[in-house]
């Protein structure tokens, strides 16, 4: 009975684990993205953009 309560016990801790590995890959992935997204927006002219066509 105490092995089968170690076992699930020890199944919801590896559980608990790969969920909060997967919300930090997201959080850190996520994060990257909005820094790129920012450092793009930066390098763009800001004001009226003129277009020539011939």
């Amino acid at each position: 009975m105490k092995t089968k309560f170690a076992a699930s016990v020890l199944s919801a801790l590896l559980y608990a684990q790969g969920l909060l590995g997967f919300a930090a890959l997201a959080t850190v992935l996520l994060k990257e993205r909005a820094h790129a997204e920012i450092t793009a927006k930066a390098d763009m002219p800001s004001g009226p953009s003129v277009l020539v066509v011939r």
